[in-house]
């Protein structure tokens, strides 16, 4: 099997696991409406301009669920004896890797694009905006490549709950701030370009973490 292939196929079963439960995601989208939710009605009796906080309460739901959502994906393959399954299979860790982090960033951005509406209409703020998805993109595809590692880390301990957002808020404090600071950007109406600094902190930020990801993932799985 390619080394392609076997990402794809890693995908397509943690696609096809959660079309048939739901649990990652039904999980990750109740728990950030509901943050948006307490953000929206704490905000709405103590500050005058609820979009000058936007940004922030729009990362801080989306960067708890997909915590949660890291989490649950690789507790479901432990729990099952699926992860041992992987690790026997004949391809390189690294694919493992990749297919795992495309998932779960899929798992992120279905739950993303899904409460944008919400929260638009919640704040009365226009979140439809180009460079609101690029900077959402940006933002997402670090914090998921660094939380897939860190999940893969967690899992094989007796606190994962808590050792996974002690080690991935910790890392992705650069990637987050960027992102909290573009969005509040974008939503000022602001040129892109005073963002452009924020922008190359986060491709900069996806590009290292990923590729240290990568490589050192194999590692992070050995018992």
């Amino acid at each position: 099997m390619s080394y392609w292939k076997s990402v794809c196929v890693i995908l397509k079963k943690d696609l096809l696991t959660e079309w048939r439960s739901r649990e990652i995601f039904s999980s990750m989208f109740a728990f950030v409406v509901l943050v948006t939710l307490i953000f929206n009605f704490a905000f709405e009796l103590r500050v005058e301009d609820v979009t000058k906080v936007a940004p922030g309460a729009l990362w801080v739901a989306f960067a708890f669920a997909g915590v949660l959502g890291l989490n649950r994906s690789f507790i479901l393959e432990k729990d099952k004896g699926c992860l041992e399954g992987l690790l026997l299979a004949p391809v390189d860790r690294s694919a493992l890797f990749l297919g795992k982090w495309l998932g779960n960033l899929t798992f992120m951005a279905f739950v993303e694009i899904i409460t944008l509406p919400i929260f638009s209409a919640l704040f009365n703020v226009n979140l439809f905006r180009p460079a609101l998805f690029l900077v959402l993109a940006l933002g997402t595809l670090g914090f998921a490549g660094v939380g897939t590692l860190f999940a893969a880390m967690a899992v094989n301990t007796r606190a994962r709950e808590v050792m996974l957002p002690l080690l991935l808020f910790s890392v992705s404090i650069p990637v987050t701030i960027a992102a909290v600071k573009a969005t509040g950007i974008v939503l000022d109406n602001s040129p892109l370009s005073e963002a452009s600094s924020w922008i190359r902190l986060m491709v900069v930020f996806d590009i290292i973490f990923t590729t240290i990801s990568v490589l050192t993932f194999e590692y992070v799985l050995e018992e």
